[in-house]
């Protein structure tokens, strides 16, 4: 994994700009909409994100 980007605060606010490439393969695939769903879970709980 590349050291280039890096949270080093974790209380900061980061605002995240993502490109997927195959976009179809992560809604269709059961097992990375699971990890997506997963994540979104996390910061929900862990990060004060707010509910879906």
């Amino acid at each position: 994994m590349t050291t280039g980007y890096q949270i080093k605060d974790q209380e900061g606010l980061y605002y995240l700009t993502l490109q997927v490439v195959g976009l179809v393969d992560l809604f269709s695939r059961q097992v990375y909409r699971d990890i997506l769903i997963e994540n979104f879970r996390y910061c929900q709980q862990n990060k004060g994100m707010g509910t879906l």
